[in-house]
């Protein structure tokens, strides 16, 4: 025996289908808010006035830069157009996850002659990003975005 919808019944239907698809929606927009904060600079008016210079100084440098994870360390070379490994007056930057904050780190380098060294820990499975930021020993600044692809 079949019982009758009545429009209480469909009443029902449509607000649970929409209420589910409104909360996933809702705790979606938090999580996306709340593990990436969305700046990448405090001024970026200032930043465009001078990326054409800075970008033509360090390709001017004629740098290339690897980073390779060891399951305790990042190291990250750079390399003259020649192959042989740059020493800079500075480099830093940020280590961590492209979607969230929640495991940045500040890696403290040194460098031992071939490469740039720092204890990170071990890191999770998946994709990492180092955006480094260097000085050259003649004062050019140089910041890159580098993938770091961790399997275990």
């Amino acid at each position: 025996m079949m019982r009758e919808i009545t429009g209480k019944h469909v009443l029902i239907g449509m607000v649970g289908t929409f209420g589910i698809i409104i909360g996933v929606n809702v705790f979606m927009a938090v999580q996306a808010v709340k593990t990436f904060p969305g700046l990448e600079t405090a001024n970026s008016y200032g930043v465009s006035q001078t990326f054409n210079r800075d970008k033509e100084a360090q390709e001017a440098l004629r740098w290339t830069v690897e980073a390779v994870d060891d399951q305790e360390n990042l190291y990250v070379y750079i390399r003259d157009d020649a192959g042989r490994p740059v020493e800079v007056a500075e480099i830093g930057g940020t280590l961590g996850r492209a979607t969230t904050v929640a495991q940045d780190q500040q890696p403290e380098f040194r460098f031992d002659g071939e490469a740039y060294v720092a204890q990170t820990g071990v890191l999770d499975e998946g994709n990492w990003n180092y955006r480094m930021t260097a000085t050259a020993l003649d004062g050019t600044a140089f910041t890159q975005r580098i993938v770091i692809h961790v399997k275990r």
